[in-house]
């Protein structure tokens, strides 16, 4: 097959780009608006939801940075399958985060209800309902279309301030109105457990692709079904690389008892579409000598 000094496989989704750098935008102006905010008004509450905002800040910084390096460096031929596993790499630093923040949530909640803390009841439901209306919007704009692991990752760090902001809600009204002030940590407990369910979630997903182990399944199969087909041809080793969402680097070893070309074997990999790029090693075994 021909040399080819660059392996662009895959571009990052310019959308998707400017979609995070939105709500990366939208987070710091609400953050640094909650930290300045806490300070002018002596609210606790307001502060901590500034750190809280920061942190998200940080994970939406990660998910802009992957897509701008994963284009920067599209080109780069030391990529050797190119750059779309930096966006993955995104995703599941971005996930680990998101694991980090969960038990943070349960530290909180843990130690509201051994010191039995009620809390301001009017400042913190202000403070929810405005981290609410910023996580809803932003969870409008990341949503439009499918998801890859970065994006992925993001959308979940905005669903999952989402729903907690929304047991928040809850558990105040709970408290203020009914005086069950222990709905509060409860609330916490019950975040812990969802956010930390989708971040290993999505840390398992991102790991897969990163090591390559789901492409141990059905496609490798399906291509050794093709190309033994004829009956004179064995493949004795294949490899495949996930080298964009849907797309895959073939490294493959044929033997075979007739004279047939790598043309022939490059044919048959190309009625694959998730074939990307493929290497073939040919060793043709006629009349028991083998041609490598």
């Amino acid at each position: 097959m021909v040399c080819k000094r660059e392996h662009v496989f895959y571009l990052p989704s310019k959308s998707a780009e400017k979609r995070v750098l939105f709500v990366f935008s939208l987070t710091l102006f609400t953050m640094v608006v909650e930290v300045v905010g806490g300070y002018i008004f002596r609210s606790v509450a307001l502060l901590a939801d500034g750190v809280h905002m920061a942190s998200h800040t940080f994970a939406f910084g990660i998910a802009y940075m992957a897509y701008y390096l994963a284009r920067k460096w599209s080109k780069d031929p030391s990529f050797t399958f190119g750059t779309w596993k930096v966006e993955v790499l995104g995703g599941y630093t971005s996930a680990l985060l998101l694991l980090f923040l969960s038990f943070l949530i349960l530290y909180e909640a843990f130690v509201k209800l051994f010191k039995h803390q009620p809390p301001d009841y009017e400042p913190a439901l202000a403070v929810a309902l405005l981290g609410l209306g910023v996580n809803v919007l932003s969870a409008f704009v990341l949503g439009h279309e499918d998801h890859d692991h970065n994006l992925k990752s993001a959308y979940f760090h905005v669903l999952s301030d989402a729903f907690t902001s929304f047991l928040a809600i809850g558990a105040l009204l709970a408290g203020k109105y009914l005086d069950l002030w222990f709905f509060d940590p409860i609330s916490g407990f019950v975040g812990f457990a969802v956010v930390a369910y989708w971040a290993f979630g999505l840390l398992r997903e991102s790991a897969y692709a990163l090591l390559d182990r789901e492409l141990h399944g059905s496609l490798a199969e399906e291509i050794i079904k093709h190309i033994e087909s004829d009956g004179l041809s064995r493949v004795y080793d294949i490899h495949l690389i996930k080298v964009s969402k849907e797309g895959y680097a073939c490294i493959i070893g044929i033997e075979t008892s007739s004279y047939f070309s790598l043309e022939h074997y490059e044919g048959v990999l190309k009625s694959f579409n998730q074939i990307l790029h493929a290497t073939i090693e040919l060793r043709q075994c006629v009349n028991n000598f083998t041609i490598l």
